[in-house]
């Protein structure tokens, strides 16, 4: 399962629940909101989605993923709107019988999100400007609040 929310992410075990013991090895990875990036002091992030879209890619990427790494359980989350520091904006939950399996398949979901997932990031800065960062989206640059 796939969420897209403005609200705090749910805990990983909310987002897969332990409903299967054969699943010994379980591996989670959560990306936080850091104070510095790139040589500049960070105050929160922006993200904008292409929000039914994001949905509908996210829940491909899990697919993908569970198809590609069977047998594993995968989910997934990640946050728009604003956040603040320290506060998780994506996180990917996979569980298999072995912990190769689930290392795997987090990192090839994380992976895939980063790149497919039509989520856009904006930084704010400590000196109130802010720039879209990583994103090959149309805005460029530095801006004034």
């Amino acid at each position: 399962m796939f969420r897209l929310q403005t609200d705090p992410l749910p805990a990983p075990a909310d987002l897969l629940p332990r409903a299967d013991l054969a699943c010994g090895g379980v591996v989670i990875f959560e990306g936080r909101v850091r104070d510095y990036n790139d040589g500049r002091a960070v105050t929160a992030l922006e993200y904008e989605a292409y929000e039914a879209l994001a949905l509908a890619e996210g829940e491909r990427i899990l697919a993908e993923a569970a198809a590609r790494f069977a047998p594993v359980r995968v989910a997934a989350a990640h946050r728009h709107g604003l956040l603040g520091l320290g506060e998780a904006a994506v996180v990917v939950i996979a569980a298999s019988a072995h912990r190769q399996e689930a290392f795997a398949a987090c990192r090839w979901v994380i992976d895939a999100i980063k790149e497919r997932l039509p989520v856009w990031k904006r930084e704010h800065y400590a000196d109130g400007t802010r720039a879209w960062v990583a994103c090959g989206c149309h805005h460029h640059g530095t801006e004034a609040p």
